[in-house]
């Protein structure tokens, strides 16, 4: 496996150019080994031109899971949890009858429990996803400052008709599964899922700019989060300030780029977890994406893999406006986090697909550049 120290020039040039065909702003770190490049292109605030910079806390969206997912690992090597043991056996009333009995934790971990996704029946604008051409983003503001109750979405997620068999493959991804998850932690540890994730995966990671918020707001500097919707936002609108009930312990991680790797960093030298409890994370299946692609998943982790480069563990994340993407090589030693200040840029084509966008092939650049170059 070849050993390619930074680039910073390349870094540079390409973090400009995903600004320069249509990202607001963008931040960045990437390290290999002692050596660490942050970058920052374009602007925090499209009304005042106030730029953005690598410091600035982000609305990660489902990088979140794999932080609730290291939670649920955590309580199974204390004997609290059992992978293969039915949810049902955990949370009969929120799962009820057979599928409490045949859906297990591993399959809301790996998204292979064939429970639907709750967000189209929480979000009435969207009750036609994934038929995205027949969505609307109306009630993303109806819903800025909606205090949800989890175990209302997960009802809304688990009556909807099943996406799939339990364990069958491939599964579909569903922000239903980890809410579940969220539940379970609260009945095994007797606190919130929020408040033993803090402490024992953000407060054990030394993680100073890392919250599950409980308000709307982002505390400390940070950038505006642009939504598109698909074109059907236009001009994009600002959904910094937003309730992240919606999501909970799937999707309402605060972080930074710098915080994301070493998180993972500490995550894949087994301290957040053991060796053997990552082994397990790193088992994966095939999973339907919510972008309607096949790809590996673990518990909680997902690969991407170079040619001759090695394999690379993470995450990615999307909420409405913000997007993220921590990545860092199974030794440990390439790491990259990138943060996006725009969501959902594509144009649908006359079938509803989504349009390639010069931002897509800039982005891919900038991730090949950041983890191989």
């Amino acid at each position: 496996m070849k050993k390619n120290p930074l680039d910073c020039a390349a870094l540079n040039a390409a973090i400009e150019n995903v600004h320069h065909v249509g990202i607001p702003g963008l931040f960045a770190e990437v390290r290999d080994g002692d050596q660490v490049w942050r970058g920052a292109a374009g602007v925090a605030d499209v009304a005042t031109g106030r730029p953005v910079t690598a410091e600035m806390r982000h609305r990660v969206g489902s990088i979140t899971k794999t932080f609730t997912a290291a939670a649920v690992l955590q309580q199974v090597e204390s004997g609290q949890i059992d992978l293969d043991t039915p949810i049902g056996r955990y949370l009969p009333k929120l799962v009820p009858g057979e599928r409490g009995n045949a859906i297990t934790v591993r399959m809301l971990i790996n998204h292979t429990s064939g429970l639907a996704e709750y967000l189209p029946y929480a979000y009435p604008s969207l009750r036609a996803f994934p038929a995205l051409a027949d969505t609307g983003p109306q009630s993303l503001d109806d819903h800025r400052l909606t205090r949800f109750d989890p175990a209302e979405l997960i009802e809304m997620g688990v009556t909807a008709s099943a996406v799939g068999t339990p364990g069958g493959t491939p599964g579909v991804y569903s922000n239903t599964n980890y809410l579940l998850l969220g539940k379970l932690l609260e009945q095994v540890t007797g606190t919130t899922a929020e408040r033993y994730i803090t402490r024992n995966v953000i407060e054990r990671a030394g993680l100073r700019n890392t919250e599950l918020p409980t308000g709307p707001y982002v505390n400390g500097p940070h950038s505006q989060l642009y939504e598109a919707w698909f074109g059907m936002i236009d001009p994009p609108r600002d959904y910094s300030v937003y309730d992240m009930s919606w999501v909970g312990p799937a999707a309402s991680l605060i972080s930074t780029v710098t915080d994301l790797n070493r998180f993972f960093g500490m995550l894949l030298a087994g301290e957040i977890v053991s060796p053997s409890s990552l082994a397990q994370m790193q088992r994966t299946v095939r999973v339907v994406s919510q972008e309607g692609k096949t790809i590996d998943y673990g518990l909680g982790l997902h690969p991407m893999d170079g040619p001759g480069q090695g394999t690379f563990w993470g995450h990615g994340g999307s909420v409405w406006g913000g997007g993220a993407l921590a990545m860092t090589r199974a030794d440990g030693k390439r790491q990259m986090s990138i943060a996006v200040n725009l969501q959902r840029w594509n144009r649908l084509d006359s079938f509803g697909k989504p349009l390639p966008h010069p931002i897509d092939e800039a982005l891919a650049t900038l991730y090949r550049v950041a983890m191989y170059g």
